[in-house]
C-alpha cells in the first residue's frame, strides 16, 4: 500500500459500498444556465426501404438528451408531431415560434447501399426564420449515436458559440460486488463498458492523447503498478513497475513518454517514462514528496502537487531546465492539477474549512474561482471543449460522477449503484 506521507497528499479517497449494479448510469441536472434557450428538437424522418437496419434508433432522442441535460437549453414538447418533416420545406417555422421556440432541429435518416446510412439534419433560428447550419453524416448502425453526439456538438455551438463536449468519453473507476471495474463510457454515460476489473484496488486512468490507450495504476500485485492498456485489443503492459510504489501516471502531448511518481531511489518524486525504451529519467530532486503531475498541453511545463514549501501546493517546472515555481498560495492544501486544452485554466482539489472542492485559476490573472459546494471532491478532468469539468464526489456517502461548467453555473451528477471514482475524460 502508499506509504502515510504519499496518500496524505492524494485527494480524500472515498469509503467504497459493496452494491450489485441493476441499473443504467443516470444524469441528474443539479444546476443550469440562468437563460435557457427554448430549442424543438422534432423527430427525424425515417426512410424505410430494403436494407434499412431493422429497430433503426432515432438520432433526434440521443441529439434532446445530450442538449437538454447540458442546462442550456429548454427543449419544448415535440410529442404531437405525428409525421417529422423530412426537409426544410416541409417545416412551419412560424407555428414553432408561436409556440416559444427560439430554435428547431429536424432531420431525416436514409439508407446507402451496404446497409450504411445518411444522417441529416437543420438547424433553424424561429425568430429570425432562418437557416443556422445544415450537416450530413455517412455512417453505420452503430455509428447513429456518434453521428448524433456531434449533431449536439454542432446545435450547441451554433447557439451558444462555442464547442460542445457530447462525443467524448469517460473513463473511471466502479466497485462492485468487492471488485475493482476501469470502465469507459460515453459522455452522456451510456455504452459502459469494462476495461479490466480486479479484487485490489484501481486507481488514476489516464487517457493516452489519441484515445486509443488508457494508463492506470493496479494494486493486483499487492503493491501500486503503472499499466498501460489498448482500447482496441485489449492487451496490456505493466511500464512502471520499480522497487517501492508506481502511481499517477500522465501522458506526455505527443504521447511517446508518461510522467510518473516513484519511490525506487528517495521518497516519492517525478521521473520521466520513455515508453519505447523503458528508461525512467528522475525529473524532480529533494527531500520532499512530488506527485501528481500533469503536462502543460504545448509540452513545455509539468504541474505537480508538492509539499516543498510546508503543505501541499501545485508547482510548475520547465520541461527543458527543471526549474520550478509555485503557482498557487491561496489555502494550505491545493492539490491534483489538471489543465484546460488551451492551457489557459488550471483545475484542482482547493480545501476550504476542512471541505474539499473543486477550483479553477486563470494561469495569466492568477485569480482562482471556487465551482463546487460539496464537502468531498476529487479528480477533476477537463472536457475536449475545455469548458467543462469531469470530477467525482460524495452523496449520501457514495462515490458518484458529476460534472460542472468553469464558470461554475451548470452541474449535473452521473450516479449507478456502486460507487463511482477517479473519472478521466477522454479525447
Amino acid at each position: 500500500m502508499l506509504s502515510r506521507s504519499i496518500r496524505r497528499f492524494l485527494p480524500l479517497l472515498f469509503c467504497f459500498l459493496a452494491l450489485p449494479l441493476r441499473a443504467e448510469m443516470t444524469i441528474e441536472i443539479v444546476g443550469g444556465a440562468a437563460n435557457r434557450i427554448p430549442l424543438a428538437i422534432l423527430p427525424f424522418s425515417l426512410t424505410v426501404a430494403p436494407g434499412m437496419p431493422a429497430g433503426l434508433a432515432n438520432p433526434a432522442e440521443v441529439v434532446a438528451g445530450d442538449l437538454g441535460r447540458s442546462g442550456y437549453f429548454r427543449l419544448l414538447d415535440t410529442g404531437d408531431v405525428m409525421v417529422p418533416p423530412a426537409d426544410p420545406q416541409a417545416l412551419q417555422l412560424s407555428s414553432w415560434k408561436a409556440r416559444g421556440a427560439d430554435a428547431v432541429v429536424i432531420g431525416q435518416v436514409r439508407p446507402l447501399p451496404g446497409e450504411r446510412v445518411e444522417v441529416r439534419f437543420w438547424l433553424y433560428d424561429a425568430v429570425r426564420q432562418a437557416q443556422l447550419t445544415a450537416l450530413s453524416y455517412t455512417t453505420t448502425r452503430d455509428g447513429l449515436r456518434a453521428v448524433a453526439h456531434r449533431i449536439a456538438d454542432a446545435v450547441h455551438q451554433a447557439l451558444l458559440g462555442e464547442p460542445g463536449a457530447y462525443g467524448g468519453r469517460i473513463a473511471y473507476i466502479l466497485k462492485r460486488d468487492g471488485r475493482y471495474e476501469l470502465q469507459v463510457a460515453d459522455a452522456d454515460s451510456q455504452n459502459a463498458v469494462t476495461v479490466t476489473t480486479s479484487p485490489e484496488p484501481l486507481i488514476s486512468p489516464a487517457w493516452s492523447p489519441d484515445g486509443r490507450r488508457l494508463a492506470y495504476v493496479s494494486f493486483e500485485d499487492k503493491k501500486p503498478v503503472v499499466y498501460v492498456q489498448n482500447l482496441a485489443d485489449g492487451s496490456r503492459r505493466a511500464v512502471a513497475k520499480f522497487r517501492g510504489s508506481n502511481s499517477a501516471p500522465a501522458w506526455s502531448p505527443d504521447g511517446r513518454r508518461l510522467a510518473v511518481t516513484l519511490s525506487k531511489d528517495d521518497t516519492s518524486q517525478i521521473y520521466l517514462l520513455d515508453l519505447l525504451t523503458g528508461e525512467a529519467r528522475r525529473f524532480t530532486r529533494g527531500g520532499a514528496l512530488d506527485t501528481e503531475p500533469v503536462f502543460s498541453p504545448d509540452g513545455q511545463w509539468l504541474y505537480f502537487t508538492s509539499d516543498r514549501g510546508g503543505s501541499p501546493q501545485i508547482y510548475r517546472a520547465a520541461l527543458a531546465t527543471g526549474a520550478a515555481s509555485r503557482v498557487t498560495f491561496e489555502g494550505s492544501y491545493n492539490v491534483s492539477p489538471t489543465l484546460s486544452p488551451d492551457g489557459r485554466t488550471l483545475a484542482f482539489v482547493h480545501r476550504r474549512d476542512s471541505r474539499f472542492h473543486i477550483a479553477v485559476m486563470d494561469l495569466n490573472s492568477r485569480q482562482t474561482q471556487v465551482l463546487t459546494d460539496t464537502n468531498h471532491d476529487e479528480s477533476p478532468s477537463f472536457a475536449a471543449n475545455g469548458r467543462l469539468l469531469l470530477y467525482a464526489t460524495l452523496v449520501n456517502n457514495r462515490g458518484v460522477l458529476a460534472t460542472v461548467s468553469v464558470d461554475g453555473k451548470v452541474k449535473q451528477r452521473l450516479s449507478q449503484s456502486g460507487d463511482l471514482r477517479e473519472p478521466a475524460w477522454g479525447p
